[in-house]
């Protein structure tokens, strides 16, 4: 015997737990195009020093944020924009995202009051995240293009 008496009752159940299961699902990034070379987001950002500097940007196909300051003054601002799809597509043209994966890390300097440069970058299948890759003079020069456009997009009291 069923816990539910009435007929209405248990189609509109059912309707309820179906409509649960369907908004449940995962969807695909829109933001990749479904290109599953694409790029989701960018992340840039160079921390440390002896006053505990930062600056981070992250750059997604409509947005850019940037934020900087320095702990030890207790400094901080931040500042965002959207960006057009074309500076987007500019934006990423330069980076392969098949040959991410031989881009090489280097220990990280903060903790001889150095500065870490750290890039993230996101795409539907994978994380990529170097910290110090400039030590990687084979394989670094579109991250290096990618920074310095980033640096472009950015108002001149963040560069």
């Amino acid at each position: 015997m069923s816990a539910i008496k009435y007929h209405g009752l248990k189609i509109f159940s059912c309707l309820i737990l179906l409509l649960i299961f369907i908004s449940c699902n995962p969807k695909e990034s829109s933001s990749a195009n479904g290109d599953p070379n694409g790029i989701i987001s960018i992340s840039y950002s160079e921390i440390g020093g002896p006053l505990g500097n930062y600056s981070m940007v992250k750059v997604t196909q409509d947005s850019i944020y940037a934020e900087q300051g320095v702990t030890r003054n207790r400094t901080h601002k931040e500042w965002k924009s959207a960006i057009s799809l074309q500076t987007w597509k500019r934006l990423t043209s330069n980076i392969d995202v098949k040959t991410l994966d031989r881009i090489k890390s280097s220990p990280s300097q903060q903790s001889v009051d150095g500065i870490d440069e750290t890039f993230q970058i996101r795409t539907p299948k994978k994380y990529h995240a170097y910290v110090n890759a400039f030590v990687d003079t084979a394989h670094y020069g579109q991250l290096k293009k990618l920074k310095d456009q980033i640096r472009a997009l950015l108002p001149t009291e963040y560069n």
